[in-house]
């Protein structure tokens, strides 16, 4: 997965990297709505949301973040069409309609935003470095929580997780941060990139135990089966669904330059 990511970032066009991430949120909206349906197995009515969830992502191709705006109520406006003609299949029409509502956030909307950091000056390398900052996270919680971990950072949520693996993330987010940025971005402090990786670390912890908290909730370990042990394609970019729109945001408003 690491070796596909950065050939699709570094070797691929910006529209080959459209392709790939609409493929990857496909997969993910798959997931999720396995994850938390309740309807039972209709294949059709799945496909109907997953299609009206991928218009944001979709719209982003075009770089205008208004258009995802736009995909974004499109997609809402879809989910309540598909409830209107599937009504008298739905056991609990309400509560399809607010599921299917927030994938078409969490997960079209959010991730239309790494294509629009794509078409970005220097999005290649911003997103090189938030990459960085999720595997150094990630590795750095997983080996400091598992050697020093003690206290438990939520419990009810996510009982593997401590203070000690969060911090441990925290920090080695940030190096690995400040040693990307360092070589694929010159142009920017270091100093900002540090700050800018430690704000996002912490979003990208958040993120985690956002996916942590559906899956409790659905009483299931892992997003999907397609990673084998690693799990889904869901449990692997849960913290980039959440740093992935405050990165640009930061970056559209010129904080970063």
């Amino acid at each position: 997965m690491v070796a596909l990511w950065v050939l699709l970032l570094f070797a691929a066009s910006a529209t080959l990297f459209w392709l790939g991430i609409m493929l990857l949120a496909v997969i993910a909206l798959h997931e999720y709505f396995r994850m938390t349906g309740r309807q039972g197995d209709n294949r059709l009515l799945v496909a109907a949301v997953i299609t009206v969830a991928l218009l944001p992502v979709g719209a982003a191709v075009l770089q205008r973040p208004d258009l995802v705006m736009a995909g974004l109520f499109l997609g809402f406006l879809g989910t309540i069409v598909v409830a209107l003609f599937s009504y008298r299949r739905l056991d609990d029409v309400f509560d399809f309609i607010r599921r299917s509502a927030f994938g078409v956030v969490y997960i079209g909307f959010c991730l239309a935003h790494l294509v629009l950091i794509r078409f970005l000056p220097l999005g290649v390398a911003w997103l090189f470095v938030l990459t960085a900052i999720t595997a150094g996270s990630d590795t750095g919680a997983y080996y400091i929580g598992k050697g020093f971990g003690r206290r438990k950072l939520c419990p009810g949520i996510s009982p593997n997780k401590t203070v000690a693996g969060a911090l441990g993330g925290i920090s080695s987010g940030v190096l690995a941060a400040l040693l990307a940025g360092h070589f694929l971005l010159p142009q920017v402090s270091l100093v900002v990139i540090g700050l800018a990786a430690l704000g996002l670390s912490v979003i990208g912890i958040l993120g985690d135990l956002a996916e942590s908290m559906i899956k409790r909730s659905e009483g299931i370990k892992d997003a999907g089966t397609i990673l084998g042990g690693h799990g889904g394609v869901l449990d692997r970019i849960d913290s980039l669904l959440l740093t992935a729109p405050i990165l640009f945001y930061l970056l559209s408003m010129g904080v970063l330059s």
